[in-house]
């Protein structure tokens, strides 16, 4: 047969089929298809169902003669991530040196800026290094199965201009009336008032904020929760808030969060590495909050979605015993997800949602835990709205393509990318994915110079940077990642205190040093698995758990 014609031609995958779908559909226990097919059509599923279909079982019209694709592997949603800081994430694991209190202790300093900052600075202001972070940490997500993360934000003299929209489907401009935007970024409200914050999140379709990111026992991260409440039993709090990391949250205020509908984002391996903890999940459950998943990024975390389910699965093990299984761990990153941003045709494999599906090799083991222990060597097949973005030249070869697709190694094997997307910046649309790793890798060796090169009397006569980055770490006038509310004492929360110009006194030049740019895959990163085990924070008991999922 031809090649089929993505976004035209009917099409089946056929495999083992997780549907995630609550109830069951028929024939399906635990939402399961032990063999199944997923119908799709353009940017939809239209129909899933037992394969070959039972006598109850109404095939959609105009498959009759579709092509059928067995994918000898397992068929999951696309995995939804609602916390990353994406630009980063061109960058190594840090070796966290000593366990910190909150954000505020570990989020300044010479390390830091030598480390994280500078080195996102520099790149974000050269010209020609901005497009090849982007095509580079979209490649990351895509190779791990992960369809939806969050936006990169570019800077322009006039602001910020609307978040890159490429590859990866983005939770904060979708570009698709059945989703709603989602925020993460609090534009024109320095949120100075918590009546001025929760007029903002009434008029928001969901707000995905850092909240309570600290230890337990911090009071600055617990005056950050504290800061939501407006008086007596009205806080600024509904289902249309999502708090990131809620490290410092007990029982009590998770009672709180499910009593108004708020829901809460777990980033266990980044939390663990830089605070020793993590966020109180258990309680979460308890309180019936609805608990999403991400990865966060790079430097301090996992280095993608995949991993750190992983790594919800070994840390849940170990402070969580018996709570969540592993269909709780997969909701995470699918249903749960989906119903925090309020998307109804995303997040699950059934009739008249938006087709993001990934297959992974294999159908032994429990099918939800199945995907706990795959790498990237194992994601065989990545489609979003019906298009395939990545995968085996097997599974992408079934199928046609208006430009070249591009190869990439994937530890022994390889795999295919279809990165074309309209409406792209041409600066990263004729960018290849090999010209991007060439690009960053160059450039961090060489970041001690390119740091002189921006010092220096000559910058402004150089080439403006046609994708320059705004970088999430760093807010800008009018707009914050955190909301800066007035604690008990009066003064603002949830804000990273300024450093003094003598700390960022010293240029760049003299801080940063050569690296080496993060590798697209765990399993194309040699040392990944050991620099997780010594890491001081990382309880051991985690710590094995991960090796011993992999």
């Amino acid at each position: 047969m031809p090649p089929i014609q993505p976004g035209t031609d009917p099409f089946v995958l056929v495999g083992r089929v997780v549907t995630m779908v609550d109830p069951p559909p028929p024939g399906a226990p635990n939402g399961v298809f032990v063999r199944g097919g997923v119908y799709v059509r353009g940017n939809t599923i239209e129909a899933v169902m037992a394969d070959p279909p039972t006598p109850g079982d109404v095939v959609p019209a105009g498959f009759e003669a579709a092509e059928r694709i067995d994918t000898h592997g397992t068929i999951y949603p696309g995995l939804i991530e609602l916390h990353n800081h994406l630009s980063y994430d061109v960058l190594r694991l840090w070796n966290v040196p000593q366990e910190f209190v909150n954000r505020d202790k570990w989020a300044k300093g010479d390390v830091y800026r030598g480390l994280v900052t500078g080195p996102m600075k520099i790149l974000g202001k050269t010209a020609g290094l901005g497009e090849a972070v982007v095509r580079w940490v979209e490649a990351k997500c895509l190779l791990a199965g992960t369809t939806t993360s969050q936006g990169i934000a570019l800077a322009s003299n006039a602001g910020i201009q609307p978040l890159y929209f490429g590859t990866i489907r983005n939770v904060e401009e979708t570009r698709d009336k059945a989703l709603h935007d989602a925020a993460t970024r609090i534009a024109d409200v320095d949120a100075d008032s918590v009546a001025a914050f929760e007029k903002r999140l009434k008029g928001s379709s969901c707000l995905l904020l850092h909240l309570a990111e600290g230890q337990k026992t911090d009071k600055p991260s617990r005056d950050h929760f504290d800061a939501l409440h407006v008086h007596g039993d009205e806080w600024a709090i509904s289902n249309k808030l999502a708090g990131i990391h809620c490290i410092a949250l007990g029982p009590a205020d998770f009672d709180v969060m499910a009593a108004r509908g708020g829901s809460m984002v777990w980033s266990p391996m980044s939390n663990l590495l830089l605070y020793g903890e993590t966020a109180d999940v258990a309680a979460a459950k308890a309180s019936g909050v609805r608990i999403g998943i991400g990865s966060d990024w790079s430097p301090s975390g996992s280095k993608n979605l995949l991993f750190e389910l992983r790594a919800a699965r070994a840390a849940a093990d170990v402070l969580a015993p018996g709570v969540f299984s592993d269909r709780d761990l997969l909701a995470m990153a699918t249903t749960t997800a989906a119903d925090i941003l309020g998307w109804k045709v995303l997040g699950r494999l059934a009739p008249q949602h938006r087709a993001d599906v990934i297959v992974v090799s294999g159908i032994g083991n429990d099918p939800h835990g199945h995907l706990l222990t795959r790498s990237e060597t194992d994601v065989r097949l990545v489609l979003i709205d019906g298009v395939p973005r990545a995968g085996t030249a097997t599974l992408m070869g079934r199928f046609a393509f208006p430009d070249p697709t591009e190869t990439v190694a994937v530890g022994s094997t390889t795999r295919v990318l279809f990165l074309e997307q309209a409406g792209v910046l041409p600066a990263i649309a004729n960018l290849t994915l090999g010209q991007a790793r060439d690009r960053l890798s160059d450039a961090l060796r060489r970041l001690p110079a390119l740091a002189k090169q921006l010092e220096s009397p000559v910058a402004a006569a150089m080439p403006a940077p046609e994708v320059p980055l705004l970088l999430d770490h760093e807010d800008v006038p009018g707009f914050t990642l955190r909301p800066h509310l007035p604690g008990p004492n009066g003064k603002p929360t949830g804000e990273l205190s300024p450093e003094s110009p003598a700390a960022l006194a010293k240029p760049l030049s003299q801080l940063v040093h050569p690296l080496a740019l993060d590798p697209l895959t765990v399993v194309d990163d040699g040392e990944f698995i050991e620099a997780i085990a010594t890491e001081k924070n990382l309880p051991k008991p985690i710590a094995k758990g991960i090796a011993a999922l992999g």
